[in-house]
């Protein structure tokens, strides 16, 4: 198997296209925008049901150390709605990033949006 060449995809690619567009004037304005804001909405969404769910099934917060569940569950919540909230703030590099998203939430953010006043 040593005559199989290793780099036949590096080669067969333009150099333009051997590697993901960092650059964002690369991108379609139009497909910046919704990408963009389908993809903050759908985090918002998941960040809001996130914490909703982790909240403790007690009166109030202060009441959470009264079961071990609710504890966990405040615990894992809190992680969770952390690093949704990272995520929000780290945008798509390149235009199939904003392309997916654009796709991805098309059909995600209606369904989040009802999921948000099913939990409520």
């Amino acid at each position: 198997m040593t005559w199989m060449p290793i780099d036949l995809a590096r080669r067969a690619l333009p150099p333009e296209r051997a590697s993901p567009a960092k650059d964002k004037s690369q991108i379609p304005t139009a497909l910046w925008i919704a990408g963009t804001t389908l993809r903050a909405v759908f985090m918002a969404c998941l960040l809001l049901i996130t914490f909703r769910v982790s909240m403790p099934q007690n009166e109030t917060i202060w009441t959470a150390y009264d079961t071990p569940g609710d504890l966990i569950r405040l615990l894992l919540g809190f992680a969770v709605c952390l690093w949704i909230a990272i995520q929000l703030f780290r945008a798509p590099k390149d235009a199939h990033g904003n392309r997916t998203f654009l796709y991805f939430g098309i059909a995600a953010v209606p369904l989040a949006i009802l999921c948000i006043f099913a939990v409520w």
